[in-house]
């Protein structure tokens, strides 16, 4: 089975082939921004980096919809929605919010944790959870703030 880079790769060949310029153009950007990851840690390429990279870019993708939405721009928010879809076919499906509530109470009953200032911590045992690469970490620390006082 490829990894997400490699799928990755060969989709950008398919969609020049397909004169998908869309795709493609979506595809060779985000293919660039994770070798640029790459080079900057000075790691190799894995599927860490790569899910990593590209929740990034869909989350920096999400936000200009967001103001290109708030200025009337239609044209770009169509063309954010399209680039997002590209790129969330690599990344891997989201925690059920259910199970993502169940390992936050873990996290704060195990660390004992009984304030905001004291967030770290939980997040520092999420991390170490084997759903880790599930997790969107943003959405798990509105979940934690809302549960500390």
């Amino acid at each position: 089975m490829p990894t997400i880079y490699e799928q990755l790769r060969a989709d950008i060949v398919s969609a020049l082939k397909a004169r998908d310029a869309g795709t493609a153009t979506a595809l060779r950007t985000a293919d660039a921004g994770i070798q640029r990851a790459a080079m900057d840690a000075n790691k190799p390429i894995d599927d860490a980096l790569v899910v990593g990279t590209l929740r990034k870019a869909v989350k920096n993708l999400t936000d200009a919809k967001a103001e290109f939405a708030k200025g009337g721009r239609a044209d770009l928010v169509a063309a954010n929605d399209v680039e997002i879809k590209v790129l969330e076919k690599y990344l891997p499906r989201a925690i059920d919010p259910s199970v993502l509530e169940g390992l936050i109470a873990a996290a704060i009953a195990e660390t004992g944790v009984q304030s905001r200032k004291e967030m770290g911590k939980v997040i520092a045992v999420l991390k170490q959870k084997p759903e880790a690469g599930l997790i969107d970490f943003g959405a798990a620390s509105k979940l934690i703030q809302a549960r500390l006082v």
